[in-house]
This record gives C-alpha cells, sequence and structure tokens, in this order.
C-alpha cells in the first residue's frame, strides 16, 4: 500500500505539480487547499505525512499545525514562502520535522519526503525497536529509545521526532563532536543540502527544553570550528 500524503497548498499551480510528481513516485496524494479542508480532511482519512503551506486562506499553516499537533505525531514538512530564519523558528518550535523554502525543486522535495517516510518505517519495524531497548543517561537527562522518549528527573520533555534523534545521536557517543553535516546525514538520513539554519534551530529549540539555562548550556556544547558535543559532567 502506498504511503499518503496529505498536501496543504492554496496554490493551484504548485498544488497540482507537486501532486503529479509525487503521484509518480508511487505516493498517494489528497490535496487540501486550506486550512479548513486540511483539518476535516486529516481527521477523516489516515495519512503518513503532512506537506504543510505556512500562508493559507482562514486557518493559517501553524494553526493547522497546532491541531495537529495536539493529537498527532505523524511528520509535518514546512513548504514557506517566507525564507526567515524567525519563519522557520516558529514551524519548527511548533512542532515540524522539516521545512522547505519556496521555490523549491521536485527533486529535493522527493529526497526530504522519502528520508522522513523511511525514517519513520525504520522506527516502526520490530528490529529496529529490538535493537533501541538500552536506556541512554547523561546526569538528569535519561533517553528511552524504545518509547521514543526523553526525561530530565523523571519528568518528561515535549521533544519533535528530530529533536530526539539528535540528542540520541548526541548521547549515544558522549565524548565526540558531530559537525553541522554529520548531524544532517544521520538524523534527516539523506544527502547534505548545505542547510546550516536547520542544525541551528534544532539545536536552539533543544536546548530550550533540556537546559535550565539555555544562554548558558550544560548538555549540549558547541565545539567552535566543529559543531556540537554532550557536555562532560
Amino acid at each position: 500500500m502506498p504511503n499518503r500524503i496529505l498536501l496543504v497548498e492554496d496554490d493551484p499551480a504548485i498544488a497540482e505539480m507537486v501532486h503529479n510528481h509525487l503521484t509518480k513516485e508511487s505516493l498517494a496524494v489528497r490535496h487540501a487547499p486550506d486550512g479548513e479542508a486540511a483539518l476535516r480532511l486529516f481527521a477523516e482519512e489516515a495519512f503518513d505525512m503532512i506537506l504543510l503551506d505556512l500562508m493559507l486562506p482562514g486557518i493559517d499553516g501553524m494553526e493547522v499545525l497546532r491541531r495537529v499537533r495536539s493529537g498527532s505525531t505523524v511528520p509535518v514538512l514546512i513548504l514557506s514562502a517566507k525564507d526567515s530564519d524567525v519563519e522557520k523558528a516558529l514551524g519548527l518550535g511548533f512542532g515540524a520535522d522539516d521545512y522547505l523554502a519556496k521555490p523549491f525543486s521536485l527533486i529535493e522535495l522527493s529526497a526530504r519526503v522519502k528520508a522522513i517516510l523511511r525514517r519513520v518505517s525504520q522506527y516502526a519495524s520490530p528490529s529496529a525497536v529490538h535493537a533501541e531497548q538500552s536506556l541512554l543517561r547523561i546526569h538528569e537527562l535519561t533517553l528511552h529509545p524504545d518509547e521514543h522518549l526523553v526525561t530530565k528527573n523523571d519528568t518528561p520533555l515535549n521533544l519533535t521526532a528530530k529533536e530526539l534523534l539528535i540528542l540520541k545521536l548526541l548521547m549515544s557517543h558522549p565524548k565526540r563532536a558531530f559537525s553541522k553535516e554529520q548531524i544532517y546525514r544521520s538524523v534527516w538520513n539523506d544527502a547534505y543540502y548545505d542547510d546550516v539554519n536547520a542544525i541551528q534551530v534544532h539545536i536552539s529549540r533543544l536546548r530550550e527544553k533540556i537546559e535550565d539555562d539555555p544562554a548558558h548550556p550544560r548538555y549540549i556544547k558547541t565545539v567552535w570550528g566543529i559543531g556540537y558535543k554532550m557536555g562532560d559532567f
């Protein structure tokens, strides 16, 4: 059965282009031209992923994302014509898994979609679950791979899928410094698009959730000229 994609896009030309391309990639695509239609379809049908434009008539993309995230962890890839860090950070902070700035190439869109679906499939497989039973602990943080959960002093933290994967990578190799490219390749499971902002935004949001003082992080340290590593306790 093909993966089902909910495409939320108010521009008919873009919607048709994306729909036709992803259909040729053996994906089942349903189109919603606005936020209200998107929420209605999402309530009525099961989807494996959402492609979400931010600038929508009526209910905007951020509100759609907020409502979806109130009861679902379905992967969301934001499509945004506003290529500012503020817009991206806001989208990611609301729980989006990734973003793609307009105009985008259909080849890159396909690559992002397939990478996200592949990662979700790997998490759902019994072998992947079996391989991730061991807890990861660093100071007050505990990562429960089998439950996809992070706790701090036994209090659950509300991390997105990408934030959890980044933290898992760093906690699994606490002595090692990872470059932005290495983090991207490992977490996104895809070719590196020189998208430094994606890593920086996720690290910033992750620090806000796990650090006592995000301005002076103890858990995720910046290694100048290299990237990031776990702090020494």
